[in-house]
C-alpha cells in the first residue's frame, strides 16, 4: 500500500495551498482518511478527517480555513488550505484506515507560511 502525497510548498501569509493524497496498491475498503501534521518540536496533530460518507471533523484551529474532502472513485483526499497563517507551518501526513491493514501513513509534505 502507497500513499503518496502532494501539493505541498511556500507561501505567504493569507496564501491557499492545496494537498492531495493517493492510495494505491490496495483493493481493500478505505475507511477514514484524513491530514494530521508535525511542527518543528511538537507532536504530530490531527487537522482533519472525513469519513467514506463524507462526515468531516477539524481541528478547532483550522475551522473556517481549511476543507477536506475526497474522492471514492479515485481513492484521494484532498485538503484545502486558505487564509494561511505562520502557524500552520509543518509537515502535512496523509492517513488512510484501510480494512483488515489498519492505519496507513503517507510520505508527508512540507507547507511553509512566511509572515
Amino acid at each position: 500500500v502507497q500513499l503518496q502525497a502532494s501539493g505541498g510548498g511556500l507561501v505567504q501569509a493569507g496564501g491557499s495551498l492545496r494537498l492531495s493524497c493517493t492510495v494505491s496498491g490496495t483493493t481493500w475498503r478505505i475507511n477514514d482518511m484524513g491530514w494530521y501534521r508535525q511542527a518543528p518540536g511538537k507532536q504530530r496533530e490531527l487537522v482533519a478527517t472525513v469519513t467514506s460518507g463524507g462526515s468531516t471533523n477539524y481541528a478547532d484551529s483550522v475551522k473556517g480555513r481549511f476543507t477536506i474532502s475526497r474522492d471514492n472513485a479515485k481513492n484521494t483526499v484532498y485538503l484545502q488550505m486558505n487564509s494561511l497563517k505562520p502557524e500552520d507551518t509543518a509537515v502535512y501526513y496523509c492517513n488512510a484506515q484501510i480494512r483488515f491493514l489498519g492505519p496507513q501513513w503517507g510520505q508527508g509534505t512540507q507547507v511553509t507560511v512566511s509572515s
